[in-house]
């Protein structure tokens, strides 16, 4: 994947750029970028590319922290609730 097709508008390219920048805005970006790649586009290769590209001069940046997160797998979930989740209430 190039980096044209990974980040088409520029974004996270944008968010390095940024003096100051903190990891509550790059999330904002990041789920900006994320809405704007194709359904369907690889979007762990396309997270790849940016690290690559970016994140490797940077490995401080927020934006960097953001980008790696993306790749970790989610926890699986739990169950929440107590008695009325088990009991079917509220439903």
């Amino acid at each position: 994947m190039q980096l044209a097709e990974a980040d088409p508008k520029g974004l996270v390219r944008e968010s390095y750029r940024i003096e100051g920048i903190t990891a509550g805005e790059c999330r904002s970006i990041f789920m900006d970028w994320a809405l704007s790649i194709p359904v369907g586009a690889p979007v762990a290769d396309a997270v790849r590319v940016l690290i690559a590209t970016y994140g490797t001069a940077n490995p401080d940046h927020p934006m960097t922290a953001v980008l790696h997160q993306a790749l970790t797998a989610p926890e699986a979930p739990r169950r929440r609730g107590g008695r009325a989740a088990r009991q079917g209430y509220g439903v």
